[in-house]
């Protein structure tokens, strides 16, 4: 099969986000001007630098209003967001936060999360996360279509539950991170394996 995306798939739904997987889920937490808290979780997200360490997460508007999401009105308003990683004890609560809720109505509250405050941003976090990322806003880029856009953050702390730290190494298949496949389907981290870096070939030659 083969298809043109302006075309259409002629499928009942679209592949491209299963085709795309799995992705890493952010759970964006931010919180507004007048204080009011927000989080969100986005599975358009990944890590893109490491020195200093940066992310990324990208957002469309909201089908019924073309208006921009809580999330991306408040980092506009801030300057700030923590990226929080989900595990699947928080599988659940994770859901219910992406639910489409009014803009004065608390995630934290409506899914009974329990939340801390960052250490070095202004804005809350999932208290219960395996590791939160506290960024600061580097740049905002409109994307081409329908009022999407990228945020782009630089990792200012970061937060790893002490239990999820094993041997010196973070490990995902402890507390079981959940990423997105296509359609309604996650995926759960619960095996990793190792495959070293070929080293760079010896380009010189035995003339003996």
């Amino acid at each position: 099969m083969f298809y043109k995306p302006q075309d259409g798939h002629g499928l009942p739904q679209n592949p491209f986000s299963a085709i795309v997987a799995p992705r890493p889920i952010g759970w964006i937490a931010t919180r507004n001007g007048a204080g009011m808290d927000n989080l969100a979780p986005y599975s358009f997200f990944n890590a893109v630098a490491y020195e200093p360490p940066q992310v990324m997460f990208s957002s469309t508007a909201n089908p019924k209003t073309s208006d921009a999401k809580d999330s991306l009105r408040n980092i506009r308003e801030t300057g700030v967001f923590a990226v929080n990683i989900v595990g699947f004890e928080d599988l659940t609560k994770m859901n219910q936060s992406s639910a489409p809720l009014a803009a004065d109505v608390d995630e934290f509250d409506y899914a009974d999360i329990k939340k801390a405050q960052c250490s070095t941003i202004d804005c809350p976090y999932v208290a219960t996360a395996a590791a939160v990322l506290e960024c600061t806003v580097t740049q905002i880029i409109e994307l081409k279509g329908n009022n999407g856009f990228a945020t782009f953050g630089e990792v200012q702390g970061i937060r790893m539950r002490d239990d999820c730290v094993i041997d010196g190494r973070f490990d995902g298949t402890h507390f079981g991170q959940m990423a997105r496949m296509g359609y309604q389907d996650y995926t759960r981290v619960d095996h990793t394996f190792e495959i070293a870096r070929p080293t760079q070939p010896n380009s010189s030659k035995d003339e003996t």
